[in-house]
């Protein structure tokens, strides 16, 4: 044995071409996976002196013990590290970067046998060797822009002289996890071969550089000294690229074009020049807000992961589904529930609905094929994991039922009695509600416990979100069946407990409330539209009331009024009732706040409409200016207020599910990291400050809770530990 350590192990081993090689395996102990932490970095470098020590080796392999390679650094760190500052973090890359380049240096051959995901600085390990093969299962790629920081370990350095720039700048840009064929097609490997040749196939590599047959050495200069592009090829490659990236990236997201940056600065730079300029970019990127918040939701997505598994180890598998009503919403949910392998009754009263709900889900499969996601012999077989049908002749052997009928609790409370009825004893029963009270339509059923609300987002395929919402009689095991079904169909589950609106819907109507006020003191709603999209939201609030209908929105301002009524309910008409009684119900009949016509593809595209501002001066009471910073503060202020009641009232359990339900369900700006941290930004006291001064004016809807007061005073955070220098 030449090392050993907790994460790492290097021994000696004789190839068949009778070479003393070192073989380096990632085996981190006590973890499903290997992460690059400080400790394993130490490791790291511990090791590679121990292989520069030992006497007689012939080359370096270095492989996984583990089902990946490495996921990559350990996220969980950085925000303390990060803390740390420019200097440190600029240090600590350029420490990294003397240990990877020993790896590079070392006098002899090197090969990395990739046997599954090799992510961040994962894939940066593997780039230092002087060959890689890749197993047919694995993939590669440098997602680091997705957490608004970029590859500080040599990926910006070593991966465009290895594949080229454009390639590079795709890859690195785009953060994109890549497979075998297209990682060994552009040369970022040197073979793919089938998952049990790995370990053979890159030890016979080192036997063929020890016996001249590859030019490891030319390998190695490559990857070591300037790009070999003209001042034209560069102009070309980066600026072109640049652009394009920006436009896609949008203005929140700078880390992609600050990484084609760095390449480009780079390129004409030897190893040490380019690790250095790298090594700043990093730093720089790494104490903006936008990576701090976006580390910060990778964190809380493990949290709201975590929280599903534990679930999904305690429940009964679901085998076999149904779902009740096959509208647009019916065929979207058994869509996903065929996609993903689980066989699903779609059930109906009516031929020609099970028909709009079949043409919904063959209009998704079709798309995949469009796509080359799927061949049509696999479009056929997932397309026959729905079984359509107008009776309960086969719900006996169902182990999940979701009910999704019209937004009507008397409908509801029938159907879901009825089905009671037709199924086993241990069937779980759904409904996929956006406001009706679990509990009130848990009253009429035999068996309440076995009940609980799996609201889905429209639309389906698209939108990652399911509430799971826990009734007073649900039981864990229904709890635990719904959120691992939620999970089976690609989706991200999150348990919250009944309440008017449940967590998603009753945060998203005070934000609206805040739009009501603002159009009734004569703000333009197209402005506001425009001022929060620049804040980060995919969509203005008139333009999102316009996607989920004004009908919807006002069914849902009745149940939240009535559920609340001493910040929720309103005297007179609002702009959203003015457009349902005139019948402008959004995009569903082409007119609500805009106009709707007919794009290029055939997609609604929205249009000034003058009826429209002349409906709304009904509800005008009078005329104040708004800079953007009112606007965004009249808006945001109700929206993360109501988030700290759902958390205070225990309808949702913990910070990162209510800002994760928010990012996933309504698309909160990501790059912003919640309500909650957003509040955590602002600082709880000056969060509070300037609630308690719209409360003045506008009333209770924007009034700080007596909690939240109490956390402003002793200085608290929503997430402790975090620094406020890091929102700067």
């Amino acid at each position: 044995m030449i090392y050993q350590g907790n994460a790492i192990t290097v021994e000696r081993r004789d190839t068949l071409g009778g070479n003393d090689i070192a073989i380096l395996t990632f085996d981190l102990k006590d973890e499903s996976v290997n992460k690059l932490s400080s400790a394993v970095m130490a490791e790291l470098g511990n090791a590679v002196k121990a292989i520069q020590a030992e006497s007689g080796l012939k080359g370096l392999m270095i492989r996984s013990g583990k089902d990946a390679f490495i996921v990559g650094a350990d996220i969980t760190e950085f925000h303390s590290l990060f803390d740390k500052g420019e200097e440190y973090l600029v240090e600590m890359n350029l420490k990294v970067h003397d240990i990877f380049n020993a790896i590079e240096d070392l006098p002899f051959p090197t090969v990395t046998a990739i046997n599954g995901l090799a992510l961040g600085g994962g894939c940066e390990v593997l780039l230092t060797t002087d060959f890689r093969v890749m197993s047919e299962k694995a993939k590669i790629g440098l997602p680091e822009t997705k957490l608004g920081i970029l590859p500080g370990w040599g990926g910006c350095v070593r991966l465009p002289r290895l594949i080229g720039a454009d390639n590079a700048v795709e890859w690195i840009a785009g953060g994109t996890e890549n497979r075998a064929d297209a990682a060994l097609k552009v040369g970022a490997v040197d073979a793919a071969v089938a998952h049990e040749q790995l370990e053979e196939a890159a030890l016979d590599i080192l036997d063929r550089a020890n016996a001249g047959e590859l030019d490891y050495h030319a390998r190695r200069e490559e990857k070591k000294s300037p790009l070999k592009l003209n001042a034209i090829e560069q102009m070309m490659a980066f600026e072109t690229a640049k652009g394009y990236v920006a436009g896609k990236a949008g203005p929140h997201y700078p880390a992609p074009v600050e990484a084609i940056k760095v390449i480009q600065k780079g390129a004409g730079e030897t190893r040490a020049r380019a690790q250095a300029i790298e090594a700043k970019s990093f730093a720089k990127l790494a104490l903006s807000s936008v990576a701090f918040n976006l580390v910060g939701l990778f964190i809380n997505d493990q949290v709201v992961k975590k929280k599903g598994s534990k679930y999904e180890k305690q429940a009964q598998p679901v085998k076999q589904t149904a779902v009740l009503g096959a509208g647009i919403m019916g065929g979207g949910i058994a869509y996903q529930s065929a996609s993903k392998g689980t066989p699903i009754l779609m059930k109906d009263i009516k031929d020609d609905a099970i028909e709009l709900g079949l043409k919904e889900a063959r209009k998704l499969f079709s798309k995949q094929v469009e796509r080359k996601k799927l061949t049509t012999e696999q479009m056929a077989e997932k397309l026959s994991n729905i079984r359509p049908t107008l009776s309960y002749g086969d719900f006996g052997n169902v182990d999940l039922v979701v009910e999704a009928v019209v937004e009507n609790p008397n409908v509801k409370d029938a159907v879901l009695t009825e089905v009671e009825d037709k199924v086993s004893e241990n069937t779980i029963l759904t409904s996929n509600t956006s406001t009706i009270s679990i509990n009130r339509l848990a009253k009429n059923l035999k068996r309440p416990e076995n009940f609980c609300g799996m609201h889905f987002f429209n639309p389906v395929h698209r939108m990652p979100l399911v509430e799971v919402i826990r009734g007073e009689k649900t039981s864990d095991a229904a709890v635990a069946a719904t959120v691992a079904y939620a999970r089976a169909m690609g989706k991200t589950p999150i348990v919250v407990n009944d309440c008017p609106g449940f967590l998603v819907n009753r945060v998203l109507f005070p934000y609206f409330g805040g739009f009501s006020f603002l159009v009734e003191q004569g703000a333009d709603f197209q402005r506001v539209d425009k001022v929060m999209e620049k804040f980060g939201w995919p969509m203005g609030p008139a333009y999102l009331l316009d996607v989920v209908g004004m009908d919807t929105a006002v069914h849902a301002n009745e149940v939240m009024a009535e559920g609340f009524p001493d910040r929720m309910a309103r005297e007179g008409k609002t702009a959203i009732q003015v457009m349902y009684d005139n019948k402008r119900l959004g995009q569903k009949n082409d007119k609500g706040f805009y106009a709707y016509e007919e794009d290029k593809k055939g997609k609604p595209k929205k249009v000034s409409d003058e009826q429209a501002y002349a409906l709304v001066k009904e509800v005008v009471k009078e005329q104040k200016e708004f800079s953007d910073e009112d606007i965004i503060a009249r808006m945001m202020v109700p929206l993360c207020l109501e988030t700290v009641r759902c958390l205070e009232d225990g309808i949702v359990d913990t910070p990162a599910e209510a800002d994760m339900a928010l990012i996933y369900g309504i698309g909160f700006p990501p790059f912003r990291g919640g309500a909650l941290r957003y509040i955590d930004a602002l600082g709880v006291a000056e969060f509070v400050a300037l609630a308690d001064r719209l409360a003045q004016e506008l009333g209770p809807l924007y009034a700080p809770t007596e909690k939240l007061r109490a956390m402003a005073q002793n200085n608290e955070q929503f997430y402790a530990g975090t620094t406020a220098n890091a929102q700067a």
